[in-house]
């Protein structure tokens, strides 16, 4: 794999599962992923998102964030789990803190997932992803291209998967392996290692619910306090 682009591509789908959140009545498989990243992608081209431009996600574990992660990065454009933190053409957010963002300047668009939104002007992530078609035209993407800033520094795809292969191989990660997140996305780290590292060894990343204690023992923990196997800080992931 050259670019985190490759994660999704088409003969990646199957029924295997790539995302699980406890208390979400069902898991994400590789084909489900995979699909909606590229909706994802078509739903961002459309309010124009492309190479050069950004997209800032909530830092929010959940299905919505971690999909459009990966369609915009389809598009050549770079991603950051801060929103508001810099010039970005799109701003995706859960519904309940669309009035945070609600007087971005003309050229970004505000988008919420979780329910629709309250005023006309912003887009709803379900209904316009769900809508898209789920094919992709294919966009070049260079492994030295931004993949993700943050804290004012950019990352380059080929950094991120260089970083992600580096804790499979730690971890000795594999298609059985899930790895449950626990750190926040806005550090590169976790983003490293409990996004792209699961995705590129064939497992399944897990969004733990944090009130409900370790209901099952995953084999990597990403953050601190974790009651897994293993564990991993996010500062500890060499991303250099």
């Amino acid at each position: 794999m050259e670019t985190l682009c490759d994660l999704v591509a088409r003969d990646r789908r199957s029924e295997r599962p790539a995302l699980r959140i406890p208390g979400v009545s069902r898991a994400y498989s590789y084909h489900d992923v995979c699909t909606t990243a590229w909706k994802a992608g078509n739903a961002l081209r459309y309010l124009g998102v492309g190479r050069g431009r950004r997209v800032e996600l909530d830092d929010d574990p959940f299905v919505a964030p971690v999909v459009t992660f990966f369609g915009a990065l389809l598009l050549g454009a770079e991603t950051s789990f801060v929103p508001g933190e810099g010039e970005a053409r799109a701003v995706v957010v859960r519904r309940s803190r669309e009035a945070e963002f609600d007087d971005l300047p003309p050229g970004r668009k505000l988008v919420v997932y979780g329910g629709p939104p309250s005023s006309p002007t912003v887009a709803h992530w379900e209904r316009d992803v769900w809508s898209e078609n789920p094919s992709f035209p294919p966009v070049a993407v260079a492994p030295t291209d931004p993949a993700l800033v943050t804290d004012g520094r950019a990352y380059a795809h080929a950094d991120l998967l260089a970083a992600a292969r580096r804790v499979v191989d730690r971890f000795g990660l594999d298609a059985d392996g899930d790895v449950a997140v626990r750190a926040p996305l806005r550090r590169p780290g976790t983003v490293a290692a409990g996004l792209v590292a699961p995705l590129l060894a064939g497992g399944t990343i897990v969004f733990p619910d944090p009130d409900a204690g370790g209901e099952r023992v995953c084999d990597l923990g990403v953050g601190t306090d974790c009651p897994d196997a293993a564990e991993i800080a996010p500062d500890a992931v060499e991303l250099d």
